[in-house]
């Protein structure tokens, strides 16, 4: 529950404190509303996996190339044991979970760069997400066409859809390079130098197969490199989409030469193996004697885009809400009520390893055990607190 209280003299020291430092930059959007997109060659199963995920009939998961053209949407609610927990102990008569908005996109195919197939739309639509879950089919079926000589080799096709993103950038990063010589000739344009640098630096590191996520990048670079947009400079997880039998088993012939091309190319993603036919057949209610992955697959799009949660309770509602690590308790408090974070003071902030073991939440209890703690503009919140803003005026929830 957010609590608007009058000033205290701890209230106005905290609130007299010089401003926080800036958190660290990320590349792509500063936002906490971050969306993913499902990428892949056509017919890998983006589709089906798509229902799996979104619990839907969206998309359109047919045994030909280019079933999907245009894009699907669907919110996709953040599965949270710390939400479920949080209602129990507050005895909320709801909870409200965050969401991750999820977009089917249609299928790449070999020079899609240069616009062969649907390629260039495909790009145009990449562009428009913050982070891509990359699917790779890991699974022999003769009956579902593969578009690459109809044979299935994930490596391969992780070399194209690679090949195909670097490409983009560069025919990309080439134009914008042709703009800043051109501008350099104009008086008082000096910061096109500087700009020029960094394009020079994306353009070599793209020519020897670095994708921009993968670089190394100041403040200042990252602030110009996410103006472009770039396609490699987006978060990837890749999903192995695998057979039923193979995700029960939790082995797969193709798994490890798939988890070296990763770690060679993008060591900093993740992979994760999945069936998108187990999946469908738990939606459809048959009983399975393994976990789904996709609480899996959503925790990571999300740990990928630096984003985590934090959650205010009550006895009407426990809510988890979404904010980008590195974020300042003021930042919270404005995600609840700009009102709050205009006139923010404080924090009370609970932390999940202090609520995890409790069967109750008794606000005195913790506080004389030291366990409500009390922070000001510059706390950092982290995954799992609980918070409590106090501000000077506005409304409270």
């Amino acid at each position: 529950m957010q609590v608007v209280r009058p000033f205290t003299t701890t209230a106005l020291r905290l609130a007299k404190q010089p401003a926080p430092a800036a958190a660290k930059k990320y590349l792509g959007r500063p936002s906490n509303n971050l969306s993913a997109g499902l990428v892949g060659l056509a017919n890998v199963g983006k589709s089906t996996f798509f229902q799996a995920i979104t619990k839907s009939t969206l998309g359109n998961p047919a045994n030909y190339p280019y079933a999907t053209i245009e894009p699907e949407k669907s919110i996709v609610q953040v599965p949270s044991q710390k939400l479920d927990h949080y209602q129990k102990i507050h005895n909320s008569q709801k909870k409200v979970p965050t969401n991750l908005t999820v977009w089917d996109i249609a299928g790449l195919t070999r020079n899609s760069s240069s616009g062969a197939g649907l390629g260039n739309k495909f790009l145009n639509d990449i562009r428009q997400v913050d982070g891509i879950l990359q699917i790779v089919r890991g699974f022999v079926d003769d009956e579902i066409i593969h578009i690459e000589e109809n044979k299935v080799d994930p490596v391969r096709d992780l070399v194209i859809v690679n090949d195909e993103l670097i490409l983009k950038d560069l025919e990309f990063i080439e134009v914008e390079m042709e703009k800043c010589t051109k501008n350099l000739k104009k008086p008082n344009q000096a910061h096109e130098a500087k700009n020029l640098e960094i394009l020079e630096k994306l353009s070599d590191g793209l020519y020897n197969g670095v994708k921009v996520i993968n670089g190394d990048w100041t403040d200042e670079e990252v602030d110009y490199i996410n103006g472009l947009n770039l396609l490699t400079a987006k978060p990837t997880v890749y999903l192995l989409n695998v057979s039923k039998s193979d995700y029960i088993s939790g082995t797969n012939q193709f798994r490890d030469k798939v988890q070296d091309w990763i770690n060679t190319h993008s060591g900093n993603d993740k992979l994760i193996m999945f069936s998108a036919e187990y999946e469908l057949a738990s939606n459809n209610g048959e009983a399975q004697n393994k976990e789904s992955a996709i609480p899996q697959v959503i925790q990571e799009m999300r740990d990928s885009l630096h984003l985590i949660s934090f959650y205010t309770c009550g006895d009407i509602e426990a809510r988890q809400w979404t904010i980008r690590r590195g974020s300042l308790a003021p930042d919270a408090a404005g995600l609840i009520h700009t009102d709050l974070q205009k006139t923010f003071i404080n924090s009370i902030v609970y932390k999940w390893d202090d609520l995890a073991e409790l069967e109750v939440f008794d606000e005195n209890k913790l506080k004389s055990m030291g366990k409500q703690h009390r922070n000001g503009k510059k706390y950092e919140v982290e995954d799992g607190d609980v918070l409590v803003i106090k501000a000077g005026s506005g409304k409270a929830r």
